[in-house]
């Protein structure tokens, strides 16, 4: 899989020529693919992360989903034979409780479905269910895509599999309710990783890169892009695929918390946007 192209131009960094697109100011965002007879899109607010706490992370966590519920951080994490489903402290960053995948399976995406755990598979073509009190194994289903990301809307689960789509699912079945194309600046973006729903958007990362998407669930448009790469140049590893992956959003303390995967912080943030910046179609 080709992570995306961050070029520089002067003093900032901007676009690929290719997209068609023009930063007003000193921003960067994946390089996208033409979308056929699509209008330009509307103006892209662009928005810095001020961190608001720092806590511990395990920096052997393979961090693939993360999702805050009732006072706790539930974690998915990745590769082969090491792959879990896990509650977290936050202050601490230690796992209260855990559940293994089978070990030849390689774990993707988390989202929270009722009293249960919905967790995806990269490649296995399986998707769990476990219990959110015990993380005791309920379920395992067939599924016919990629796991990259999960989420939840309240009526559907929202999964990405590294293309440009995102499907919505019927939480029961897993059946495709309905598929939605994501666009910046009138052009497809791929490389969707891990999701969140934040106040009626879907939040995806950009895998290979430092940057958030705020995205339109109706239409597919991105309305934000928030560039983490400050973050994940703090945390910089000797594994190229240590990179910003986990989104986790405290619904009733307004919270954002984000991660990397073998990252050994998570931070809270908010974020701001850079005055006078934005991605606009030309």
């Amino acid at each position: 899989m080709k992570p995306f192209t961050i070029l520089a131009i002067g003093a900032g960094l901007a676009l690929s020529a290719a997209t068609g697109l023009s930063p007003s100011a000193q921003v960067a965002a994946p390089v996208a693919a033409p979308v056929v007879g699509q209008d330009a899109a509307p103006a892209v607010v662009v928005a810095d992360p001020v961190i608001v706490a720092t806590y511990p992370h395990d920096s052997a966590a393979f961090t693939q989903g993360l999702l805050w519920h009732d006072g706790a951080l539930y974690e998915s994490t990745g590769r082969e034979g090491q792959s879990q489903i896990r509650r977290l402290t936050l202050t601490s960053g230690l796992v209260e409780a855990s559940a293994a995948l089978p070990a030849e399976q390689f774990g993707e995406g988390l989202a929270l479905w009722g009293d249960t755990l919905v967790s995806l598979t990269w490649t296995d073509k399986v998707v769990h269910r476990w219990d959110l009190a015990t993380l005791a194994p309920i379920d395992t289903r067939a599924f016919p895509f990629e796991g990259w990301g999960l989420t939840e809307d309240g009526t559907h689960l929202i999964a990405s599999d590294g293309s440009s789509t995102l499907r919505f699912l019927d939480p029961e079945t897993l059946e495709v309710a309905r598929e939605v194309v994501v666009t910046l600046g009138g052009r497809e973006v791929d490389q969707l990783n891990e999701l969140e729903f934040i106040d009626g958007q879907i939040v995806a990362n950009v895998w290979h890169t430092g940057f958030l998407l705020f995205i339109d669930p109706a239409s597919g448009v991105v309305r934000q892009v928030a560039d983490l790469r400050p973050l994940a140049e703090a945390n910089r590893m000797a594994d190229p695929d240590a990179v910003l992956n986990g989104i986790a959003w405290d619904a009733d303390g307004q919270r954002l918390f984000v991660t990397g995967k073998l990252w050994p912080r998570l931070y809270e943030i908010r974020l701001e946007p850079r005055e006078g910046a934005e991605v606009t179609a030309r």
